[in-house]
């Protein structure tokens, strides 16, 4: 007999609470599979979506370093670098989060505040200074979601990992051992009724030859 649950009963009340118990676990377990393809469907589209913000990112950094460059030759790099001084913070991080089949997943998004004084002046400075902090403002975007995206990932790894151990332990550990538990006990009950029909079965036969002799 396989493993089968510590410290059980066989009897007719122990069969019929291992059965609920069978029924829930499987019912969990169904739940839980089902918890675990819609999360990795969540997986695969974060996968995607990182590769395109990744790309998409590299693309506007190397356009964005390339003005900069542009600009450095017309500007030189002191002016540049006194430009920059002058440029003030414009960027602020938004955090939300959002459930998936009881997965809080992050997500990261970046606010630009509005220029109120152009930061140098525009007649003084070329259009490739402008394309190219242009650029990277979208640059710093693009990369601020693709973080979110890339700790979304990361928070559904783990709990598509944590899941699969669940499933496996209600597959592999709780189920059988309640099969086992229910089987074990059918045997028993169903041997308690085979003596019980032996025994009535000797007693009426017993019975019989009492009854001829008188």
């Amino acid at each position: 007999m396989s493993e089968v649950i510590p410290g059980i009963h066989p009897t007719r009340m122990e069969l019929l609470a291992l059965r609920k118990r069978r029924d829930i676990a499987e019912r969990g377990r169904d739940l839980l599979r089902e918890k675990l393809d819609a999360l990795m469907i969540e997986l695969f589209e974060n996968v995607r979506r990182i590769a395109e913000l990744r790309e998409h990112s590299h693309t506007l950094l190397r356009e964005a370093y390339s003005l900069f460059i542009e600009a450095e030759m017309v500007h030189g790099l002191a002016r540049l670098e006194q430009f920059a001084v002058g440029v003030e913070d414009r960027f602020e991080l938004e955090t939300k989060t959002r459930n998936v089949i009881g997965v809080t997943l992050p997500e990261v998004q970046v606010g630009i505040t509005p220029i109120r004084t152009p930061p140098y002046n525009l007649l003084a400075t070329s259009a490739k200074l402008d394309e190219a902090t242009m650029r990277m403002t979208e640059a710093v975007k693009a990369m601020t979601e693709l973080s979110g995206a890339e700790a979304s990932t990361r928070k559904l790894a783990q709990a598509i990992a944590s899941t699969k151990r669940r499933v496996n332990s209600l597959d592999y550990v709780i189920i059988p051992r309640v099969l086992n538990s229910i089987r074990y006990i059918q045997m028993h009950l169903e041997e308690r009724e085979r003596e019980d029909f032996f025994r009535l079965k000797r007693i009426k036969s017993r019975m019989q030859k009492q009854g001829s002799a008188s």
